[in-house]
């Protein structure tokens, strides 16, 4: 695969930022521990199905204190309906545990020290300083892999590397473009039938996924 010269990068970017001006994400959250929490359970698990756990999880466990106390089969019982029930509610307690016992109750606010926690890996750490923070941080899902190689920004096999081509592609407003790619490939961009009749991409995608639109 070659990939895309600057000029169309510039012009990919152009339209992303123009067409989500203000993109963020669908997850409902409050305050920085209900987004980390949030994001912690939308791994391989959809924003909509996230929020229909949300509200019950959060009037049972408040705060980061409530949430190292907690029995771990009550918390599975809360989020049974999210994938990978039975790790993520382990790696929710341990981390708030970690919080409460090396962070003074405090999630810590920078990437390093996030990535520490049971259950935070570095995408999950990204997307929550992109979307509390604002960073200038770049953090790859699936939505945004299969954008980044349709679009021939990356043929990386990783979202790793992924990621590592998008932040040399990009370089700056890594947040706002995240956002974007997130939402284009939800809802235009998807893996299947991707709707190319409505994407404002459509002139620089040559990807084997693309259909033919006809000209009335």
């Amino acid at each position: 695969m070659v990939l895309r010269k600057p000029k169309e990068i510039a012009e990919i970017k152009r339209r992303l930022l123009e067409h989500y001006p203000k993109a963020h994400t669908e997850l409902r959250y409050e305050n920085l521990y209900q987004l980390l929490v949030a994001v912690m359970l939308s791994a391989q698990c959809t924003d909509k199905r996230v929020n229909m756990i949300t509200p019950a999880f959060f009037k049972k466990y408040p705060d980061v204190a409530t949430l190292a106390k907690a029995d771990v089969e009550e918390v599975k019982e809360l989020i049974k309906t999210c994938s990978f029930f039975n790790n993520k509610a382990k790696n929710l307690v341990k981390m708030a545990q970690t919080v409460m016992e090396k962070y003074g109750g405090k999630i810590p606010e920078d990437e390093k020290e996030l990535v520490k926690l049971p259950g935070v890996g570095q995408k999950t750490a990204h997307v929550v300083m992109i979307e509390y923070f604002g960073k200038n941080l770049m953090a790859v899902d699936t939505h945004v892999f299969r954008v980044a190689h349709r679009l021939r920004l990356s043929d990386a096999k990783t979202p790793e590397k992924t990621e590592e081509d998008l932040v040399k592609a990009f370089k700056t407003d890594l947040n706002a473009i995240h956002q974007a790619m997130v939402l284009f490939g939800r809802y235009i961009c998807t893996a299947k039938n991707p709707k190319c009749e409505e994407c404002f991409l459509y002139d620089l995608c040559d990807s084997e996924d693309k259909k033919q639109i006809k000209s009335s």
